[in-house]
């Protein structure tokens, strides 16, 4: 089949050893642009550690999916945003007193942290953005009467301190309102039950290529946050790297992220 569309994961899927897009995937990116074939960034990152890759790929002003589907922005217009129910801000802030997790509240451009702890000053290198240091009440509270909510809170830290997080959220919600990602060992993202990747393909797809449909679409991915996506294309493509249940239900292995299996699965699927 042809495909006319290609999105991709960023975070251990598209860049390089040195976290950022190697020449190879430039040169691949570049080739579909002649041939006037999107390539869609989607990730659970904020718009602004986004927008810089585009630049370097050369796809600048192309849409973007956010926050794992949360927030969907096409030709500069927000076109879909999914919020986390703000009063799991309160509850999240609650259960920490105790464990003393690092969480971090991201709505639009707007990245928060109550202190430049190991985990916030990671983030800033991995995604080239600074957050603004405020207390997560006050954020809760100015976002209260805006009114806005977060949509992603990281929660970072000792992997028991995280078990227990997720365990006290699964049973105050049973399962409903919020996805709950561990994207690592000691990395909890979470996100509104409402929203997936696959949403935000379907979001942009609406908004700006309506003659298009998910079969003639290609996804990339690595990770949990992957999985829906991939399941729900033309062809779902893991990188070699991904966890076994994400190579489990892709129907092509690509090779590694620091090997261009992005760049190289490009090349030779989409002709």
């Amino acid at each position: 089949m042809s495909y006319k569309i290609a999105f991709s994961d960023i975070d251990g899927t598209l860049l390089n050893a040195d976290r950022e897009p190697s020449p190879a995937l430039k040169k691949e990116v570049k080739r579909l642009a002649a041939s006037n074939i999107p390539f869609i960034l989607i990730s659970s990152r904020m718009p602004q550690a986004m927008t810089w890759i585009q630049d370097d790929l050369g796809i600048t002003g192309l849409p973007l999916v956010c926050y794992n589907g949360g927030l969907v922005i096409v030709d500069g217009e927000v076109v879909h945003s999914q919020e986390i129910p703000i009063i799991f801000l309160a509850t999240i802030r609650k259960i920490n007193e105790k464990l003393g997790l690092s969480v971090q509240l991201f709505h639009g451009e707007e990245w928060y942290v109550e202190e430049m702890d190991h985990y916030a000053r990671r983030e800033e290198n991995n995604t080239r953005v600074k957050p603004q240091m405020r207390g997560n009440r006050e954020t809760a509270l100015d976002w209260a009467d805006r009114p806005v909510s977060a949509h992603k809170i990281m929660v970072m830290g000792d992997p028991a301190g995280i078990d227990e997080m997720v365990a006290r959220l699964e049973k105050i919600t049973d399962g409903d309102y919020l996805h709950l990602y561990r994207s690592k060992d000691d990395y909890l993202e979470i996100a509104s039950k409402e929203i997936s990747k696959l949403t935000g393909i379907s979001k942009v797809l609406e908004h700006k290529y309506p003659d298009l449909t998910l079969a003639d679409c290609v996804a990339f991915g690595d990770n949990y946050n992957d999985i829906e996506m991939l399941e729900g294309v033309g062809l779902g493509v893991a990188v070699a790297n991904a966890r076994a249940e994400v190579l489990e239900v892709a129907n092509i292995t690509a090779g590694a992220a620091k090997e261009d299996g992005v760049a190289l699965a490009l090349k030779e699927f989409m002709k």
